[in-house]
């Protein structure tokens, strides 16, 4: 008999699974749309969020000073456009992105919108996200990335409390758990961690901000490149602890519609280009225990530390040629091991724009 992976009644792990979420949103986009299609809403629900930084900085001044603190020390945590430039070559341009539809993220700020308008080529992540039938038969190579392929069902492996936490989240999102039963709790959990306003307008075929700048430079006849492959990013996130995803999809499901002040504050501080400030804020204004760091940890060297390193060898040859605007999740960028810092030891010079 399977072991079962009981979760304790709080909201450790929340920072982590969001992390999580955000990482492979635009990953799943097209899965959502899939999974979805069909159950979203006739219109857009209006998802109402609360900033949770301005409620910080009014109720506990000092908290929101030491967030601020915290913030500033994270190596290259403020801006969202990058130039880089090395001899002999044209300038190129790293943007960091949110993999959503809203359109405060999809609209691009005025240099950026010029950098990208200007480049020869442009570099997502993954082009495999900009043709559904790719990705389907990427997805259909690996199937155990994806689902349990043996007897294991979610509800196997959660006590019975959670598993009807469970039940009840997918009943409230109007999805039958029993289509879901067999999926692995990575992709359930970045589902759920989406606001019911971003699933209906993804199932309404609306592209995240990655796909839509790709999808628009291939239109206009410029070169799009990718960094990896759709399976490369399922790998990556199928080699983290099977009981570190399960207390993740439980921790989702109890978020319910908290999961709206979450995602408005990091739409919030993505427009004021605070990447540096997720997670000291996130950790002020959500129960934090040794456990979580240690998760946490396993997590940033597996999703973004390692894939940080594959990224910017990838991207070696490209910006070579010169003139490349690369856009990539905001995460990638700030830290002593973040994107901005890879190309600096490549040998750019890396300059915030704003």
């Amino acid at each position: 008999m399977k072991r079962v992976i009981a979760i304790a009644d709080r909201a450790a792990l929340v920072s982590l699974k969001l992390l999580a979420a955000l990482n492979v949103l635009f990953f799943l986009s097209f899965l959502v749309v899939l999974l979805l299609a069909g159950r979203a809403h006739a219109g857009v629900p209006n998802c109402v969020g609360t900033d949770l930084l301005t409620a910080l900085e009014k109720n506990d001044p000092a908290a929101f000073k030491k967030v601020e603190t915290e913030a500033a020390a994270v190596p290259n945590g403020k801006g969202l456009l990058w130039k880089l430039e090395k001899p002999g070559e044209k300038p190129s341009y790293l943007f960091g992105t949110m993999h959503m539809t809203d359109t405060r993220v999809t609209t691009l700020p005025a240099a950026a919108q010029k950098a990208y308008d200007g480049a020869g080529t442009i570099v997502i992540e993954t082009t495999d996200a900009m043709d559904k039938a790719k990705m389907m038969a990427a997805m259909a190579s690996e199937p155990g990335l994806m689902m349990f392929t043996d007897n294991t069902t979610l509800s196997s492996l959660l006590s019975p409390d959670d598993a009807a936490a469970l039940n009840k989240g997918l009943d409230a999102r109007g999805i039958p758990p029993a289509t879901v039963a067999k999926m692995k709790p990575w992709i359930l959990s970045a589902m759920m961690a989406l606001p019911a306003c971003e699933v209906a307008r993804q199932s309404a075929g609306e592209p995240v901000l990655d796909v839509r700048l790709a999808a628009d430079a291939k239109a206009s006849g410029k070169d799009v490149e990718g960094l990896e492959t759709a399976v490369d990013q399922l790998r990556a996130m199928a080699s983290l602890p099977l009981e570190f995803h399960m207390k993740s999809l439980v921790e989702t499901m109890k978020l319910g519609d908290k999961v709206n002040d979450v995602n408005e504050t990091m739409i919030v501080l993505y427009q004021r280009g605070e990447i540096g400030m997720f997670w000291p804020l996130f950790r002020a204004v959500l129960p934090d225990t040794a456990d979580d760091k240690a998760g946490y940890a396993a997590f940033e060297q597996t999703m973004i530390i390692s894939r940080n390193k594959v990224m910017a060898a990838h991207a070696g040859p490209i910006l070579a040629k010169g003139n490349v605007f690369m856009a990539v999740g905001a995460m990638h960028l700030p830290g002593p091991e973040g994107l901005v810092e890879d190309f600096r030891k490549a040998g750019y010079t890396v300059t915030v724009v704003n």
